[in-house]
Formats: C-alpha cells, sequence, structure tokens
C-alpha cells in the first residue's frame, strides 16, 4: 500500500512537471534578447559545418562557449524541428535537475520529502520561468546540480568514489557552459568545516589516494572544449581567433566577474531578488530559519553543507559590482532542498496555510483585475500597446480572457481547497497560469516577439527573387529571414553597416533591398521613397530601394554617437 502511494505521488509530480515546462513547446519561435542569439549560432553551426567556433553573421560569437547551441544543434539533427529543437535544452535540463533534488531527498530523507524539494523547486517563479526560456542557465544550473548530487552523495553517504569524481566532472562540465560552474566545488568549505569539526554524517575520506584523483576529472572535463578549440585558434594564426581565445577566457570570465561592467547593483541585490523570485518557496523562511537553526545545533550536517553552500554562492555574487537576478539561480535546488524535510509540518500550520491562501487570492485577483482592465479599460491604451509592439488586432482581447481565466481559476481553487489545503489551491492555479501562458500567449505574441511576422512580410513584399541585405540588425531578423541575407557586421558601428550596405546593393540595384533599422537610417536615405516594415521588439524597422538611397552615407559626429549610446543599449 506505501508503494502504491508513493507510485502515484511520484507519477503525479512527473506528470506535472511535464505539463507545466513542456507546455507550449513547439508553439514559438526564439525571443529576444539571448534566445534568437542562440539559435541563430546553432544554426549557423549546422549550415557551415563549423561547430568548434560559434558565429553570429560574418562575427565570431565569443561572449558564451558554445555549450547551448552544440546542444541545440544536435537536437535539431534529431528531430529536424528548430521550434521543438532550440527550448529542448532547457526542459532537458530542468527535469533533470528536478530529478537530482528528488533523489537526494529521497536518500537523505525520504522518498516523500525529495517529491517535496521537487514540487518546491517547480513552483519557484524563476526556476519555471528560466525552464522555459532558451537560455543558457537551465543548463547550467542542470550541471552545478549534478555536481552537487555527486559531492553529496560521497560526502554524506559515502564513501562513493565514482559520484565523487562524477561531481567534479560535472563542475567542469558546468565552466564550460557558462564559466561559474567551479562554484558547485564551494560545497567543499562547509564540508571540510564539518568533518574537522566532527558534525553527524559528514567524511571527507580524504586519507584515501582516490580523494585527490577528483581534481583530474574536473581538468578533463574543462579539456574537453578548452584544448580542441586553443589548439585551433593558434592553429589558423589569424587574429580575430586570438581575439576570440582571449575574451572568452579571460574577458568573460574573470575580467566579467574582477570588473563588471554592465547590471551594476548594490551589494544587497540577492536579498531583494530571492524573497520576490524563490516565492512560494521563499515564503516559508520565516518559518524555517528557526527550524534550520535547531538542526545546526544537533550537528546535523545536511543542513551545514547545503545552507553553507547556498549562503556561500550568494556571497560569491555579491562581492562583484556587476549582479543580475539569473546569477544566484543556481543555489534554489539546495535551498528546495534544505526546506523539503519541514514542509510536511510546515503545511499542518495555520499561519503557513494562511500566508498560502493569500499568495493565491492575490495572484488570482491581480490576472483577474489585469483581464479586467485589458477588456473594460481605455481602447487607446490597447491601440498604442497593439503599436508599440507590432501586435495583431485582437490580440490583446484574446490575452485578456487567458488572464480572467487564470484568475477564475484561482478563486475556484481557494473556494474548493478548504482551509487546511491552500497549498493545493496554490499549485493549481500556479499550474494553470503557465500553462494558459504557454499555450494562449505563446502562439498570439510569437510574430511581433521572434520578428516573424515582420520577416514574413518582408519577404512577401520584395519577391522570392530579391536579395535582402540587414542593416543594425538583431538576431531574429537573420534568423527569421526566409532567404539568405547579408550582413555587415553586428558589433560594426550603424554607419558603417549602412555605408557597406549601399555599396553592396549599387551592385545589382534592381533586385537588392536592406532592411534597416529606424534608428539607423541617415540623412542619405529618403523615406518618402523608402517604406516602413513594421514593428517587432518595439524596434521600426524600414525596407530601403536602391532609389532611395539619394547621397554617400557619411554620419555626423552628433549621429555617430547618437548610434553608438543606442547600439550599447541593444
Amino acid at each position: 500500500m506505501l508503494k502504491t502511494r508513493a507510485s502515484r505521488e511520484t507519477w503525479l509530480f512527473v506528470v506535472m512537471a511535464l505539463l507545466v515546462l513542456g507546455a507550449g513547446l513547439g508553439l514559438r519561435d526564439p525571443w529576444p534578447s539571448d534566445e534568437p542569439r542562440f539559435a541563430l549560432v546553432a544554426k549557423q553551426m549546422v549550415d557551415s559545418g563549423h561547430w568548434l567556433f560559434p558565429h553570429r553573421g560574418l562575427e565570431l560569437y565569443s561572449d558564451k562557449p558554445p555549450m547551448l547551441m552544440w546542444w541545440q544543434a544536435t537536437l535539431y539533427h534529431l528531430i529536424g524541428d528548430w521550434r521543438l529543437a532550440f527550448l529542448l535544452p532547457s526542459l532537458i535540463a530542468a527535469l533533470g535537475t528536478l530529478w537530482c533534488v528528488v533523489d537526494l531527498g529521497d536518500r537523505l530523507w525520504t522518498r516523500r520529502v525529495g517529491l517535496y524539494a521537487g514540487w518546491a523547486l517547480l513552483f519557484a517563479l524563476q526556476f519555471t520561468f528560466q525552464a522555459k526560456k532558451a537560455q543558457i542557465d537551465p543548463l547550467v544550473v542542470l550541471f552545478i546540480t549534478l555536481a552537487n548530487y555527486g559531492l553529496l552523495r560521497h560526502l554524506l553517504l559515502g564513501p562513493a568514489w565514482r559520484w565523487w569524481w562524477l561531481g567534479w566532472f560535472f563542475a567542469g562540465i558546468g565552466v564550460i557552459t557558462k564559466g561559474v560552474g567551479v562554484i558547485a566545488l564551494l560545497m567543499l568549505v562547509p564540508a571540510v568545516i564539518g568533518s574537522a569539526l566532527r558534525w553527524n554524517g559528514v567524511r571527507l575520506h580524504a586519507r584515501d589516494l582516490r580523494f585527490w584523483l577528483a581534481p583530474l576529472a574536473f581538468l578533463l572535463a574543462v579539456a574537453l572544449w578548452l584544448l580542441p578549440m586553443v589548439l585551433a585558434a593558434l592553429a589558423t594564426g589569424l587574429d580575430e581567433y586570438r581575439a576570440y581565445m582571449d575574451d572568452i577566457l579571460f574577458q568573460q570570465t574573470a575580467g566579467r566577474y574582477a570588473q563588471s561592467w554592465d547590471h551594476h547593483q548594490p551589494w544587497w541585490y540577492f536579498l531583494a531578488i530571492m524573497p520576490s523570485m524563490w516565492i512560494p518557496a521563499f515564503l516559508a523562511l520565516p518559518w524555517a530559519i528557526p527550524a534550520w537553526r535547531r538542526r545546526l545545533q544537533r550537528r546535523d550536517a545536511r543542513y551545514l553543507l547545503l545552507l553553507g553552500w547556498w549562503l556561500l554562492i550568494v556571497l560569491f555574487f555579491s562581492i562583484p559590482e556587476g549582479k543580475r537576478d539569473v546569477y544566484i539561480l543556481p543555489a534554489l535546488p539546495m535551498f528546495c532542498l534544505a526546506l523539503a524535510p519541514l514542509l510536511p509540518g510546515l503545511l499542518r500550520r495555520r499561519d503557513v496555510q494562511a500566508l498560502l491562501g493569500l499568495f493565491t487570492l492575490a495572484l488570482a485577483l491581480g490576472t483577474l483585475l489585469a483581464g479586467a482592465l485589458a477588456l473594460l479599460g481605455e481602447p487607446g491604451f490597447e491601440s498604442r500597446l497593439e503599436h508599440e509592439r507590432g501586435l495583431a488586432p485582437g490580440v490583446m482581447d484574446a490575452l485578456a480572457w487567458a488572464a480572467l481565466a487564470m484568475g477564475a481559476c484561482g478563486v475556484a481553487s481557494l473556494l474548493l481547497s478548504g482551509r487546511g489545503r491552500r497549498h493545493l489551491a496554490m499549485v493549481s492555479t500556479l499550474a494553470t497560469v503557465w500553462v494558459l501562458y504557454s499555450l494562449v500567449g505563446y502562439p498570439l505574441l510569437n510574430d511581433s516577439g521572434s520578428a516573424r511576422g515582420l520577416m514574413r512580410h518582408v519577404g512577401e513584399r520584395i519577391g522570392p527573387q530579391a536579395e535582402l541585405g540587414l542593416v543594425a540588425w538583431k538576431e531574429q531578423n537573420l534568423l527569421m529571414a526566409d532567404r539568405p541575407a547579408a550582413t555587415f557586421g553586428f558589433n560594426t558601428p550603424w554607419d558603417e553597416q549602412l555605408q557597406a550596405a549601399t555599396r553592396w546593393q549599387r551592385l545589382v540595384p534592381a533586385r537588392r533591398w536592406l532592411l534597416v533599422q529606424e534608428d539607423a537610417l541617415l540623412p542619405c536615405v529618403d523615406r518618402d521613397r523608402a517604406e516602413p516594415a513594421g514593428v517587432a521588439n518595439r524596434r521600426r524597422w524600414w525596407l530601403v530601394p536602391a532609389e532611395a538611397v539619394v547621397a554617400p552615407c557619411q554620419a555626423s559626429d552628433r549621429e555617430r554617437e547618437r548610434e553608438r549610446r543606442l547600439q550599447e543599449r541593444g
């Protein structure tokens, strides 16, 4: 009977995870800011056959290692559909992270504790939001969590030498995914402290030679990408490949950490992010802190390692001036795992149930209010929003009805759940929000969000025989183009792109068109002879035929400075 119940609870969790995280798969194209960039790089890998050095258009792309792009390109080879392939790595990574947390909870406590940890993580706002986006962060969270899994299997349940080595290996894979994978090894700090003070349940087993072989596993993982990349870059003898190597190895890792050049935030930034982005799990913190203190006083090493690592991650990312909310996402799985043993008791408390009910009610009323205002509010506001974002008529009304459905589900769930089961109402409401957002929002917002609508219109306007050149373009323009498009650099100043594009256009003026972002148009283009192409991602675009270019495209110092500021803002 117990086995049957445990099996039902496990399958319920699996089905819910697939529903929430997988809803909408295949219903949209990549959306800015990062998704089109990675998908474009992956597509160019497939088209060119060159996988070691990623390109964005004609330029080498050195901001991130190519791990995510490799996954996307490989999955495209397997399934042959970019709409599925670009999002599948995040789905696989999220499900893998959930498995690690559930299995660790089972091994360190009980199966039910593991499932509680999984539920807390699945519906944590930041985790679900990132898992449904095609960015690098879900992958790096998976590899860091796998590293934690291996280290904890050895340190708390060992000796387990294979898991010890795999923990170091996955930390190395995390490094070649986003550089910060090494933070998984900070788990050794509380482990060393706990072992030295003889806390219950933690052992390093450092007298065994196999303990000291682990760094080799880390170096092996890093070398899988680093060694061929460096050898190939040096073999080319070209300055651009040496610059790529220098940027990705030094500027984008140690340089970015030590001297952050963007996203400057105060030291306490993450203390505000966690209460807002880790809800609803973080709502339990006022009751969890005293419970954790009691367990630490009993010298329970499980809490020492999990909580110590979480605090070290927050400290690590709080030191540099540059901070983004997603930086501490890798700490969320271990936070949920440390919280899970407390949840069965906390959910029996009336005050906890009342707080969860208030949270669910606020979510329900918020979505109801948003939907009602969109349907009954000022029509001019809706029209302006559609105009600014390039939305098709009727999209706002459809989204409003979806928001009303979300709110109605929340209210109904609260009425049906009863006072002692507000957590069930919260889960059903959050699941409804994510599923409706994916199934309704994705197709409605896709044409504008992905620039597919803009590029489809451009293709129809210029005809199948025309050639297209892009100026001041974004990755989604090249990705969504219905033909091979000419580009003239990406980081190149816009006025230089326009100059090169007009020279290219003059070679075959009758057949070549330019798609130019409005902010990059110079007085050399007669707007009366050019055509507005549409709006996508809050940017206006113009189609420029050869006869619309009436003078040499030379930017003044003021225009060049204005374009530089706009280009830096993205």
